[in-house]
């Protein structure tokens, strides 16, 4: 994998480009691409690029041009049907002096222009510069695998990145914290795209590219690709199961391409082992794999990752993680470059660095739960929708919002009634009932944690805006459906693959995804709500397919996650840190927290009446991002 970054001036195109500071900003995500460096400038435009040698070792070094120099590109990622577009463009008369994908983005732009990127089937970002046309194009793969940042400074200069990091090296960057983007992280665990926590500087979305010239305004991301959603009518469960094996056999088989180790990570779950189980159907050799162990038993899922690694004969290797390794937690701050809040960046940042140790390339089973509604809390969605259906919103609104005021006076409800968030839940719509269960804290907790001057400063903006801009654009009213296309658009781009892509790329590790190639994620789009989730049971249909190639133990033990002790961490080894950093004078000064509000967090967590650990966790995050990041 790779780390690009550029500085284009927009204002007349002509201005000369600072290389030392280019070279200064490329050098900043040196982690991303050890092996090599390169630069391009000329008037107006300066790119670079740190290179991670996959494919094509002895060539294919970035900066990469076409035959007359005229198209440049800096590119991040793998597009795994090159071969494929290669001959179509060596048809078509262009000729290549490389054997690496990158070469096929110049060519394609050349032949298609913007459109290049739909042909292209893999996970990337770029920037590619045509001197003929004067035109500068971002572009970024459809689900977000790849990051892409940029800014526009205050004299006219267009900068674009990889990482945050680089971009903050700019001497005319701000480093002003967007309000509105606390707001989000506070709600959600991560800052939602477009946004970073900082004003002025965005995340190209995901499925978007930016087309610029100089002399023109900024214009907005243009939007080529969605998840389509379209249904169709499933006569023979069998077939279907037999193509679904075929389609993820076929994703995983194009990105066994690599000329340096490869393997897989193996957390025991249904997800990776379903990807060894493709590796090591199609691998000549035996599959090498990973996975992280836990000192905690309540944590640990090893022996089902060592079972499977036994079925298929991988090459396996273990590392253990103590209950008081803790000593990432200032790491965390920084490698993110802005707060995040999910602890199993932890492991995420274990199992890649023991994978690096054998591998430069290795195999996730990321987007299992987002493709087949795994998650638990799809579950209990759907039942608070049956719920809703039983009023309108009218009368649920006042009627369990008072209850929900009232609990816990209310416990002789039903099971599903036993929670002061299930009430206040069911007191809203199917967007914000979802919003309500996977936040962090709810909306009047989220309030009163926040001072006075810094509500002020939201100007009325409310989180719930980034769930019902996306739920207004979904292709689909079905309500298990919306909430995948949710998560699709926030969660899984914004928390999942932004976290193993920095905890891959802090080691140098490139990562790849088979179950978000773009065309599987399409077909699985397609399924009927009832084959995903039937009943209690999430990934239905996924787990019927794997019955033959995996135990049933593994398909349908319960889902246990990629969890870290930080309850039990706060109220022990850490209680000092805790104290000190989230109650510290730093915290205080920003202004944006109430300090009796903090002081009841910890007080409560302590006190071992309440969890307030995932709260804690995050606002032990930020304190570590403004004293890495902002100081």
């Amino acid at each position: 994998m790779c780390g690009l970054v550029g500085i284009f001036d927009l204002r007349d195109g002509a201005r000369g480009i600072d290389q030392d500071l280019l070279s200064r900003m490329n050098d900043r995500q040196l982690h991303r691409g050890p092996d090599e460096g390169g630069l391009h400038v000329e008037a107006g435009v300066g790119l670079a690029h740190r290179r991670l040698s996959i494919i094509d070792l002895a060539s294919g070094q970035q900066p990469l041009f076409n035959e007359d120099h005229s198209v440049v590109v800096v590119y991040n990622g793998e597009i795994y049907n090159f071969p494929d577009l290669s001959e179509e463009l060596i048809a078509a008369g262009h000729v290549f002096r490389t054997h690496c994908d990158t070469e096929v983005i110049v060519h394609a732009w050349e032949q298609w222009g913007e459109a290049c990127v739909e042909r292209f089937r893999g996970m990337f970002a770029f920037a590619l510069w045509d001197r003929n046309r004067r035109r500068l194009f971002l572009a970024r793969d459809r689900l977000g695998i790849k990051p892409l940042h940029y800014t526009l400074t205050d004299d006219g200069h267009l900068l674009f990145a990889s990482e945050l990091k680089a971009l903050l090296l700019h001497p005319r960057v701000q480093r002003q914290i967007d309000p509105r983007a606390v707001e989000d992280y506070f709600t959600y665990g991560y800052i939602p795209e477009p946004k970073t926590i900082f004003q002025g500087i965005f995340k190209l979305p995901a499925g978007h590219v930016l087309g610029c010239e100089a002399r023109t305004a900024l214009a907005m991301p243009r939007r080529y690709w969605d998840l389509p959603f379209a249904m169709r009518e499933v006569r023979d469960p069998q077939a279907e199961r037999d193509e679904l094996i075929a389609r993820l056999e076929e994703a995983v088989r194009i990105r066994l391409i690599a000329e340096v180790p490869l393997g897989a990570f193996l957390s025991g779950g249904v997800d990776s082992s379903a990807v060894v189980a493709m590796m090591a159907k199609v691998s000549p050799d035996p599959v090498n794999t990973c996975a992280i162990s836990f000192g905690d038993p309540r944590f640990n899922e090893s022996a089902y990752a060592q079972q499977v690694a036994d079925q298929f004969g991988t090459h396996h290797s273990v590392d253990q993680i103590e209950v008081d390794d803790f000593s990432l937690l200032d790491r965390l701050g920084e490698l993110y470059d802005e707060p995040y809040a999910d602890s199993s960046a932890l492991p995420t940042y274990r199992v890649c660095e023991l994978a690096r140790r054998h591998v430069t390339v290795a195999l996730s089973g990321d987007g299992g739960d987002e493709n087949f509604a795994g998650y638990r809390r799809y579950g209990w969605h759907q039942a608070e929708e049956r719920l809703r259906g039983i009023a309108p919103l009218a009368v649920r609104r006042p009627l369990f919002g008072l209850l929900g005021r009232l609990y816990p006076a209310a416990r002789g409800l039903p099971r599903i009634f036993r929670a002061k968030a299930t009430l206040e839940a069911l007191g809203r719509d199917s967007i914000d009932g979802y919003r309500q269960i996977i936040s962090l804290l709810g909306d009047a907790p989220r309030a009163a944690l926040f001072s006075p001057q810094f509500r002020r400063s939201l100007q009325g903006y409310s989180a719930g805006e980034v769930f019902r801009a996306h739920a207004d654009n979904a292709p689909t009213d079905d309500p298990l459906l919306k909430i995948q296309y949710l998560d699709f658009k926030t969660y899984l781009v914004d928390d999942i693959l932004t976290k193993v892509d920095r905890a891959s790329m802090a080691h140098s590790l490139e990562v790849r995804v088979p179950l978000l190639d773009h065309k599987f994620v399409e077909w699985v789009s397609g399924l009927p709500a009832d084959l995903r989730r039937k009943g209690d049971e999430g990934k239905y249909i996924f787990k019927q397919a794997l019955e033959p190639l995996l135990p049933r133990d593994i398909l349908y033990r319960p889902k246990q996650g990629f969890a870290v002790p930080v309850a039990d961490w706060f109220r022990g080894p850490l209680r000092g840190h805790l104290e000190a950093r989230v109650l510290g004078p730093e915290m205080q000064q920003l202004g944006i927290f109430e300090p009796t509000a903090l002081r009841r967090l910890v007080d409560e967590h302590l006190s071992g009446r309440f969890d307030r650990s995932a709260v804690l966790w995050a606002l032990a995050m930020f304190e570590s991002f403004q004293r890495r990041v902002l100081a």
